[in-house]
């Protein structure tokens, strides 16, 4: 008989204009909850081509930056899974989100931890309860930061002669 073993679970914070992407889970264990998008690291795979690989595969979106954000271990009684969650932040590149695995997530949203949908995939309990999500959220506020469009003020002619 199998001795039943720990996986590797890679789940990926998309971050784009202070907001991260997430989806409803699908025919797995946390079926029918929200989460992050991510995946198992494959044999031979590093987190960050894990992360590229599982986040273009689910939703079409290119990711860059991509860095530790934070661990947990997760034991699933119910269904005897136990996974090492690794939570991996990143950033947005390119591309528009769209469900391309609609048998692993369905309808992806942006949210932030003010707005979080539920009901969240149960990794989510142990990662809000963890000294990470300070990290976390500090990351997703820089992003916030870094992405709002710097508002010039708008000059009248006599001012923009004066400049000149």
């Amino acid at each position: 008989m199998n001795k039943p073993t720990a996986r590797v679970g890679i789940g990926v914070f998309v971050f784009k204009e202070g907001q991260f992407l997430m989806g409803v889970r699908k025919n797995t264990h946390g079926s029918d909850h929200w989460s992050i998008p991510g995946g198992h690291l494959e044999f031979g795979e590093t987190f960050e081509q894990t992360a590229q690989r599982e986040v273009f595969e689910e939703t079409g979106l290119m990711i860059k930056n991509i860095r530790f954000g934070a661990v947990t271990n997760d034991f699933f009684v119910e269904q005897s899974k136990h996974y090492v969650s690794v939570w991996l932040l990143s950033d947005w590149m390119s591309g528009s989100p769209e469900v391309r695995e609609p048998d692993k997530y369905t309808n992806f949203i942006w949210c932030n931890f003010e707005n979080l949908p539920s009901p969240l995939f149960y990794p989510w309990k142990q990662l809000k309860e963890s000294p990470f999500i300070k990290t976390i959220k500090k990351e997703l506020n820089k992003n916030r930061i870094s992405s709002t469009p710097i508002m010039l003020k708008s000059m009248d002619k006599k001012q923009v002669n004066k400049q000149v």
